[in-house]
């Protein structure tokens, strides 16, 4: 991680530092850290550091070892399916109430997101595309009016990222991708509430299946994966 300059933003920096530098295992799963030997490398003082620590902490990121630092998680399998569980139970019912509240510019700003989905998935650059899913999902949960909901998704969805897997090329393509959020897309568009909150929850439900289901072959191969019971209906 390279030092990072005094501002006023050295917070967000420091939070957005330490978060990639565990997604992308700069900060190796299980390794243990002292806050002020992370606060050195950054060039900052230990108190942005801890409080970065304590948010991704709350996201199951890391865990605080009394008198030894803090320590980087792994994310299991068993991890992968709270998540999605969690996922199932916010964000249909988020993506309902946001149709209900949705303006012309929040509209606008999905179609441009979608948009760029397609083109990214047509020019077959996956780490755009994901990066243009990712953002539509938060525009949509914080439609909703819920700005906690919506920041607390995202950072379930950074679990995922910490395991380093994606069913994108694996398990199926990045049209098939598109086309489950064009159908979420067209649902918001036409004010169908319930409609699109059911395409939401399709959407989570198959990934969630597709990834866990992907992720068990790649290890004991055993795995009982049911997520029905969060349907909201």
């Amino acid at each position: 991680m390279k030092a990072l300059g005094q501002t006023e933003t050295v917070n967000a920096q420091v939070l957005a530092a330490l978060r990639t530098a565990v997604i992308t295992g700069e900060l190796a799963p299980g390794t243990l850290h002292s806050v002020q030997t992370l606060a050195t490398q950054l060039g900052v003082s230990r108190t942005p550091v801890r409080e970065a620590l304590i948010k991704l902490a709350q996201q199951g990121m890391v865990r605080f070892e009394r008198n030894r630092g803090v320590r980087v998680l792994q994310t299991s399998l068993h991890d992968l399916e709270e998540v999605f569980a969690l996922r199932l139970l916010l964000e249909p019912a988020a993506v309902r109430r946001a149709v209900t509240r949705m303006d012309e510019s929040t509209r606008k700003e999905l179609r441009k997101l979608f948009a760029a989905m397609q083109k990214a998935a047509k020019a077959d650059d996956e780490f755009t595309m994901l990066g243009h899913d990712r953002r539509f999902h938060r525009v949509v949960l914080e439609a909703s009016g819920n700005t906690r909901l919506a920041t607390y998704v995202d950072g379930l969805r950074d679990m995922v990222l910490r395991r380093g897997v994606s069913t994108a090329r694996e398990s199926r393509s990045l049209d098939d991708i598109v086309t489950e959020h064009a159908e979420i897309l067209a649902l918001i568009e036409a004010g169908d509430a319930d409609g699109a909150a059911e395409a939401m929850r399709v959407h989570v439900q198959h990934t969630a299946e597709l990834l866990i289901a992907q992720e068990a072959g790649a290890g004991t191969g055993v795995l009982d994966i049911d997520l029905g019971w969060t349907n909201p209906a």
